[in-house]
């Protein structure tokens, strides 16, 4: 073989090795980082690069889930997915837009008077006439995914509107397959979907907020109106809260038409993943499940 055959050769099966798609960390590092390798810089700049995920086998965990993806945070490396870009009904979890764009529309010591009262699925109890603020109102969405608290912050800003900042917003966060037509989820509207993809970004928009980050870990909290009349306990949906140790919300959901859904964020080792379960038969034994697996079948590889 001549020496010019032997380097192109060299050469081709170099660019096989870094880039064919396979699951090797390698190929998460191009394939996800690769702008870092791609900029023409001065000589001697140094890149703060995070550690890659990736899977030591094949291996995947044991799920109900129709659609599933668990990315690292950081580096926001995915580590698993099924079905991370087909449409489900978002349930619930529609609430982390409803509470992004309530951030966005009020001050939190703004006082709400509830002048509709809506009974329909999860309630915090709200009284007609009861005033109380958006901070409260915020944490019934995010603590005890109250849908009465979702609607009295969408109509006292003017219904179609906040909807409308709603799907606005998740235009924002890049959430290409999704559409919201109600704060609560509770619609099963061909009109309304999101995919597991879209439900980590906004898991991410509203973990890097740290007023509203606080409030998706909270297992249990008691509220009130500002005239100390009436007294809401709102318990969080989420079981995992408490009981495996690394979890720190973010968001539950249910509808009979979207099955089980579950966003959640977990820390091991200083590092963090969010984990988006939708329609499951059992989001919690899931989300269990894919817990136990990151923490035998993921590691780091540090550049």
């Amino acid at each position: 073989m001549n020496k010019k055959k032997f380097i192109y050769l060299s050469i081709f099966y170099t660019l096989l090795f870094l880039f064919y798609p396979g699951d090797s960390f390698h190929f998460y590092i191009f394939s996800y980082h690769r702008d870092i390798f791609n900029k023409k810089e001065e000589k001697n700049i140094s890149y703060n690069i995070n550690p890659i995920p990736f899977k030591k086998t094949e291996t995947v965990p044991f799920l109900t889930a129709k659609g599933v993806y668990v990315v690292d945070l950081t580096s926001f490396t995915p580590v698993l997915e099924k079905n991370a870009k087909e449409r489900f009904l978002p349930a619930s979890t529609a609430k982390i837009l409803t509470a992004l764009v309530a951030y966005d529309v009020y001050k939190p010591e703004q006082v709400i008077e509830i002048k509709k009262v809506f009974n329909e699925g999860q309630t915090m109890g709200l009284v007609l006439g009861e005033r109380i603020t958006v901070e409260n109102l915020l944490y019934g969405i995010l603590v005890h995914s109250a849908n009465d608290a979702a609607f009295a912050l969408a109509d006292h800003f003017g219904y179609k509107n906040f909807v409308d900042l709603m799907n606005k917003k998740a235009k924002e966060l890049k959430m290409e397959n999704s559409r919201f037509v109600d704060p609560a989820g509770i619609s099963s509207s061909l009109n309304q979907y999101t995919t597991p993809f879209d439900l980590a970004l906004a898991a991410r928009a509203i973990l890097q907020n740290p007023y509203l980050s606080k409030m998706v870990s909270l297992k249990e909290i008691v509220v009130s109106d500002i005239d100390f009349l009436y007294f809401h306990r709102l318990v969080n949906v989420n079981k995992l809260l408490g009981e495996v140790i690394g979890v720190g919300g973010v968001k539950t959901g249910y509808t009979e038409e979207a099955g089980q859904n579950l966003v959640s964020l977990y820390k091991r080792n200083n590092h963090q993943f969010i984990i988006v379960v939708l329609k499951s038969e059992d989001r919690f034994l899931d989300t269990r499940n894919i817990i136990d697996w990151l923490s035998w079948n993921v590691d780091y590889f540090l550049l």
